[in-house]
């Protein structure tokens, strides 16, 4: 519970801070953005504005509230998952240090990249954070066990019944 308190604060600040310089200066994000944009336009059945700040600008508001969300503890699980699906092609269009031949800047790429590696690890610890509670899918699978052997019952059930009611339809029938 306190780690819980404290680390999603945490991890949910990074995006709040960033989501808040991408929503103000989406113009300063627009470069790296443009190849990531062009490929989900063209690769996807997504419905993409056309201007590529406008698109950073949209990914800043969404990991500002999502971080929030997340540092809040509302809804945790989804804010994570929306985060992770944000940070993926954040890191891949801002930190791409494979494309880089200058040594230290290639350095400092190949840093903020396993930097957000590291945190997209945080976040998938936080998708799957049941808090302790059965998980929806644990309890969907406990849920049809219990209706399968309730069904069950009720059919051997009818059937006994079924069967009673003709025995005495029988005997109370003149022959």
């Amino acid at each position: 519970m306190l780690v819980r308190r404290l680390a999603r604060p945490l991890l949910g600040s990074m995006f709040v801070l960033g989501g808040l310089d991408e929503a103000r200066n989406p113009q300063e994000k627009r470069p790296a953005a443009v190849g990531v944009v062009q490929f989900l336009r063209e690769k996807t059945a997504l419905a993409v504005p056309g201007d590529t700040a406008t698109v950073v600008r949209i990914d800043g508001v969404v990991k500002l509230v999502a971080g929030v969300a997340l540092g809040l503890g509302r809804a945790p699980r989804l804010a994570a998952a929306v985060l992770s699906a944000s940070l993926v092609p954040t890191t891949l269009a801002a930190h791409s240090f494979w494309k880089i031949d200058d040594e230290s800047d290639r350095g400092l790429q190949k840093q903020e990249f396993f930097k957000n590696a590291s945190m997209l690890g945080g976040l998938l610890l936080a998708v799957v954070d049941t808090e302790g509670k059965p998980s929806v899918a644990w309890r969907t699978r406990r849920a049809a066990r219990r209706l399968s052997r309730n069904v069950s019952h009720a059919a051997e059930n009818t059937s006994e019944s079924a069967e009673r009611v003709a025995r005495n339809t029988r005997k109370a029938l003149p022959v």
